[in-house]
């Protein structure tokens, strides 16, 4: 007896569906495209042109990532887009703190099925943000993979590269005692501590995505899926002008882990936890899970997205131009000598 004909679709993979998913991958990315991309959507590699007139000794900059769990709660919520978007933020923001200007853009993106939601939604998320910062997406992977993750598991990953003049890369060197730290406040959880913030909200407190709280006069999915805010804008000016002597982009970790990446041996950082108010989702996951101080700083950003490490004869130059862009800001404390780590003073307000 003939054996059926097995087809690549018969083991969860649609082949059709794939190639309809790049053909419309391929229409976003080239409205993203920037003079440097040499090559369109569909070679084997991504080929882009370097301006040497824009740098005298131009040094890339590279950096990947993704968004964790919060692909849990955009799945619950049928929403991609936001996440989409926290990708390529969340890298910008990477290259940023060394001083890089972004320049082009790949993502990666993987599940079981690839629904035409999922695809449209997360594929205009990219192209939107990388449209909005002058980033070309240049290319990507698109994966689908039964038997690897399960039904209505998907993972998203991106790529970016930059650029920056060899003698601008902002590095701890710069940094000295003194120097003064401002914060940047953050949206949210932007990308980071999720499994957390899941467990509490979900389990222990029983909310669900369309919960309304009080308290955050939100929905929690809504809450959960604000955007990860970029700070290239704002802080390119400053990098042009020289006012910076180091940024630290807070994610896993907190302040506690991440401003420390910033600092040279022989330095610490001196933060006031009044300088700042708590927003009031972290507040409301403090008390669902009764959670210690030093467990909050190292789970969450507690409401500070970004860093900025700023020579003291800058800081009303900074201060200024934040103001005009129309950012808000906190004193949050100064460099000083010591091991290089987080000295904490004060509670939060």
């Amino acid at each position: 007896m003939p054996r059926a004909t097995i087809r690549y679709a018969d083991a969860g993979v649609d082949r059709e569906r794939a190639a309809a998913a790049k053909r419309s991958v391929a229409r976003l990315a080239r409205r993203t495209f920037t003079r440097g991309v040499l090559a369109d959507i569909g070679a084997f590699g991504a080929l882009f042109e370097l301006d040497r007139r824009r740098w005298r000794r131009p040094v890339l900059v590279s950096s990947a990532d993704g968004v964790g769990t919060k692909l849990k709660v955009a799945a619950l919520a049928g929403r991609y887009d936001t996440v989409a978007a926290d990708l390529v933020h969340h890298c910008v923001n990477d290259i940023a703190v060394l001083g890089a200007t972004p320049l082009f853009f790949l993502d990666y993106i993987a599940a079981a099925k690839l629904s035409a939601p999922l695809l449209e939604q997360t594929f205009g998320g990219l192209s939107r943000a990388c449209r909005a910062l002058r980033v070309a997406l240049v290319g990507g992977e698109t994966a689908e993979m039964p038997g690897v993750y399960a039904a209505g598991e998907y993972d998203l990953v991106g790529f970016i590269v930059g650029a920056v003049d060899k003698r601008k890369i902002l590095d701890a060197r710069r940094v000295r005692p003194g120097d003064v730290l401002l914060g940047l406040p953050s949206t949210g959880l932007h990308t980071n501590g999720y499994s957390l913030a899941r467990k509490l909200l979900f389990e222990v407190g029983g909310y669900g995505v369309d919960s309304f709280v009080p308290e955050l006069g939100n929905r929690v999915g809504d809450e959960l899926l604000k955007l990860h805010w970029c700070y290239y804008p704002v802080l390119k000016p400053l990098l042009e002008r020289g006012w910076l002597s180091g940024a630290a982009h807070i994610t896993g970790g907190g302040i506690t882990e991440n401003l420390p990446r910033a600092l040279p041996p022989g330095c610490a950082a001196e933060v006031r936890l009044d300088a700042w108010p708590l927003p009031p989702l972290f507040r409301l996951l403090e008390r669902l899970g009764s959670l210690p101080p030093e467990e909050m700083l190292r789970a969450f950003n507690l409401g500070i997205g970004m860093v900025l490490v700023v020579p003291s004869r800058h800081r009303a130059r900074v201060e200024a131009a934040l103001r005009r862009a129309r950012s808000g800001f906190y004193r949050l404390g100064e460099v000083v000598r010591g091991r290089r780590q987080v000295h904490y003073r004060g509670s939060w307000r």
